[in-house]
């Protein structure tokens, strides 16, 4: 797979919101590479880990988030599974799962649908290792302030918002990788 064909294909100006995904999406991948390389007892796909956290966040064009430069019409919370939708499109469904297991710590049914998200009704949590550690990788890093690193404890205030749930879940990431 070539990802950067992909990005091409949906951001094909040299703008904002191209550079934002970019540098977003090479921070996360490169993050999520030093994890897997600094666990090899995980036997983990380093090659897909880089290409979907490449493209985890495909989807954001078509969303209303004029800070990151989105001008599309759908809610933010909707990117991850614009870009499942787009990826499987593409032929790629394992990639596809990333983009929509990436949200929070991923979020489950349940809590999906007692926040009458507009997303699948389905459980949306990360299953494989590849997806944890992107997901987790993920959390390190702002489209808002592009240049720096959260640490755990900015990392952990973000996923608050989206419950205890995912506290826990980002907490047992950092021990475990």
């Amino acid at each position: 797979m070539n990802y950067l064909s992909i990005i091409d294909k949906y951001y094909p100006e040299d703008n904002e919101l191209r550079t934002t995904l970019l540098t977003h999406s090479r921070s996360v991948a490169d993050k999520a590479i030093g994890i897997a390389k600094a666990h090899p007892e995980m036997n983990l796909d380093i090659e897909f880990i880089e290409e979907a956290a490449m493209l985890h966040d495909i989807g954001i064009f078509r969303c209303n988030a004029p800070d990151i430069f989105c001008f599309g019409t759908e809610p933010y919370i909707c990117h991850g599974s614009i870009g499942a939708e787009l990826l499987r499109s593409e032929g790629f469904p394992r990639h596809a799962l990333v983009c929509e297991r990436h949200t929070g710590t991923g979020l489950t049914l349940d809590y999906i649908i007692s926040n009458n998200l507009p997303i699948p009704h389905r459980d949306l949590t990360p299953v494989s290792l590849e997806e944890q550690i992107i997901c987790y990788a993920d959390k390190f890093f702002s489209k808002t302030h592009l240049d720096r690193e959260k640490t755990f404890e900015q990392a952990l205030a973000s996923v608050a918002k989206w419950g205890d749930d995912c506290a826990r879940q980002l907490t047992e990431w950092r021990d475990m990788f």
